[in-house]
C-alpha cells in the first residue's frame, strides 16, 4: 500500500502541472485585466500597476515567474484586494469552506445512506417511491433555487434563522448553508445506496448467510452494508473536494466569506492570482480525496489490492 501511495503521490505532479498550466492561460488569454475595471484610471497609473504586479512582461515571462513563486508556497498577492496576499484570504476563508463542506458531507452521508438502506428494504412499497421521489427532486433542483426558497421560508416567514452572514461561525449561521449544500449529495447518496443494497442483498454470499440462519440484522448490517457501501465511498471522494472547496453560489448566496466567495469575486474583477490559487486548492483538495477513497476501498474490501 505504501508503494502505491507513493506511486500516487509522484503521478498526481503531471497533473497539477497541467491544471494549473491550462488554467494560467485560459485566465490571461480571457479579455480584460485586473486594471481594466477602474473606470477613469490614469493611463500612467495603470502603466506603474502592472509595472509593479510583472503584467507588462511577456505571457511566457509571467507563467514561468508564477511557477517558481508557486513551487516555493507562495501564491502572490490580491490585484483587487492589494493589502492582502492570496495565502492570507485562503487562511481566513478555508477554514470557513472546509467547515461547511465537511458538515454537509457528513449529513449527506448518514441521511441519504440511511433512506436508500430502507428504500432497499422496502423495495417497490410506498416508502421506496418516496424515497426515490425525493432522491429525484433534491437532484435536479439547482442549489441557487434551494437557498433563497429556505431563505424566504426559515429566514423570512418563520424569522428562525439568519439568511445570511457568518455571525463568528454561530451555529445558527451555518443550518441553510450547510442543508443547502447537503441536499444534493443527500439525493445522489440516497440513490447510489438504494441500488447498491439491493445488488448485494441480491448476491450470493447474502443467501448462504441466511441460510446459515443468521438474524436480519446481522445480514445487513455485517454482509450486505459492507459490499453496498463501496460505491458510497468512491463517490465521496469527489463530492469532498466539490463540497469543501466549490461551493461557489451557496457562499455567495448566504455571503459567507469562504474561498468559493473569494473565487467569484475573483474572476468578476480578473483577479489572476485569485482565482488561480482557488484553482489549485481545488486540484489538491481533489487528488488528495481521491487517494483517500483508494485507500479507504482497498481497506473496506479484501479483493482490492494496489500492489
Amino acid at each position: 500500500m505504501l508503494g502505491y501511495v507513493v506511486r500516487r503521490f509522484f503521478s498526481a505532479i503531471p497533473t497539477l502541472f497541467l491544471i494549473v498550466t491550462i488554467s494560467f492561460f485560459v485566465m490571461r488569454i480571457a479579455p480584460g485585466g485586473p486594471f481594466n475595471q477602474e473606470k477613469g484610471l490614469n493611463p500612467i497609473v495603470k502603466a506603474n500597476l502592472e509595472r509593479q504586479y510583472s503584467l507588462d512582461q511577456p505571457l511566457w515571462k509571467q507563467y514561468l515567474d508564477y511557477l517558481n513563486d508557486l513551487l516555493h508556497g507562495d501564491l502572490g498577492p490580491s490585484y483587487v484586494l492589494p493589502d492582502f496576499t492570496v495565502a492570507e484570504l485562503f487562511r481566513a476563508g478555508l477554514p470557513i469552506s472546509i467547515q461547511l463542506g465537511a458538515s454537509a458531507l457528513i449529513l449527506a452521508l448518514l441521511v441519504g445512506g440511511a433512506l436508500g438502506v430502507i428504500a432497499s428494504l422496502k423495495q417497490n412499497e410506498p416508502s421506496d417511491y418516496s424515497v426515490i421521489a425525493l432522491a429525484t427532486a433534491g437532484s435536479t433542483i439547482p442549489t441557487f433555487v434551494i437557498a433563497p426558497l429556505l431563505q424566504l421560508t426559515f429566514g423570512l416567514a418563520f424569522a428562525w434563522l439568519p439568511v445570511g452572514g457568518w455571525g463568528g461561525g454561530g451555529l445558527s449561521h451555518k443550518i441553510l448553508p450547510i442543508i443547502t449544500l447537503a441536499l444534493p449529495q443527500m439525493a445522489i447518496v440516497a440513490r447510489l445506496m438504494r441500488g447498491s443494497m439491493i445488488e448485494s442483498l441480491r448476491s450470493h454470499h447474502i443467501r448462504t448467510a441466511r441460510a446459515l440462519g443468521l438474524s436480519d440484522l446481522s445480514v445487513i448490517v455485517k454482509h450486505a452494508l459492507r459490499g453496498a457501501i463501496l460505491p458510497i465511498v468512491s463517490y465521496a471522494g469527489p463530492a469532498a473536494a466539490a463540497l469543501i472547496t466549490g461551493s461557489i453560489i451557496v457562499e455567495t448566496i448566504f455571503s459567507i466569506p469562504g474561498i468559493g466567495r473569494y473565487f467569484v469575486e475573483g474572476a468578476l474583477n480578473r483577479d489572476y492570482t485569485l482565482v488561480m490559487g482557488t484553482v489549485v486548492v481545488i486540484a489538491v483538495f481533489t487528488i488528495l480525496f481521491n487517494l483517500i477513497v483508494d485507500i479507504l476501498y482497498a481497506t473496506i474490501d479484501p479483493r482490492v489490492r494496489y500492489d
